[in-house]
């Protein structure tokens, strides 16, 4: 694909996303630091209305995000549109583990953020999963923080930063930075909080 096409193709998907946050009443806050790797860390996960809002908030921060999906999702006839989703497979039963095949990905690769619903349900949890965490950490990328805040409308990427191996002191970065949020759906916002920290 030329450059010429690449553009005309982020305006395109620039002009989608403006629009579709318009529709709502939605706001986009905050930057995209420097750099071209990230683990994107997407916080509150209530509602299958996150997918649609963070897609346009991506469109607009000019970002091409990537996903990771079990392997049977990339097999005939439907592999090829999961690719051009950004999707990434990951095979669950393979000795080295999800965390170690995110960041062998990272490492073969110029540019890649990994979009993760750290929660990793839409479902009230007590912990956050921590694969986010150690992939960036064995990937040695930043850690990028989004949010969707229903209340105000708001969308935001903000804070980054490189984890240290100190969870404690590192969830308490990403704690300050979502502070209080609220989902879609009401009471089922996210417990920021790693097993690792007790």
């Amino acid at each position: 694909m030329t450059e010429s096409a690449r553009s005309k193709i982020g305006i395109i998907r620039y002009n989608l996303g403006r629009a579709w946050l318009a529709l709502f009443g939605w706001k986009v806050t905050g930057e995209v630091p420097p750099g071209s790797k990230f683990v994107l860390v997407g916080a509150p996960h209530t509602s299958n209305w996150d997918f649609p809002f963070a897609i346009a908030a991506c469109f607009v921060y000019r970002i091409k995000i990537h996903w990771m999906g079990k392997d049977s999702l990339f097999r005939w006839p439907y592999g090829w549109l999961m690719r051009l989703l950004g999707g990434i497979p990951i095979d669950r039963s393979h000795h080295r583990g999800v965390v170690n095949q995110i960041a062998d990905a990272f490492k073969h690769r110029d540019e890649l953020i990994i979009v993760i619903a750290a929660k990793g349900t839409r479902k009230k949890t007590e912990y956050w999963k921590s694969g986010f965490y150690w992939i960036a950490h064995s990937a040695q990328v930043p850690i990028l923080c989004g949010y969707l805040d229903y209340k105000n409308k708001k969308t935001c990427i903000g804070l980054s930063f490189m984890p240290s191996g100190d969870v404690k002191q590192d969830m308490e970065k990403i704690r300050a930075f979502f502070g209080e949020l609220h989902g879609k759906q009401a009471g089922l916002e996210d417990n920021i909080r790693l097993r690792e920290e007790d």
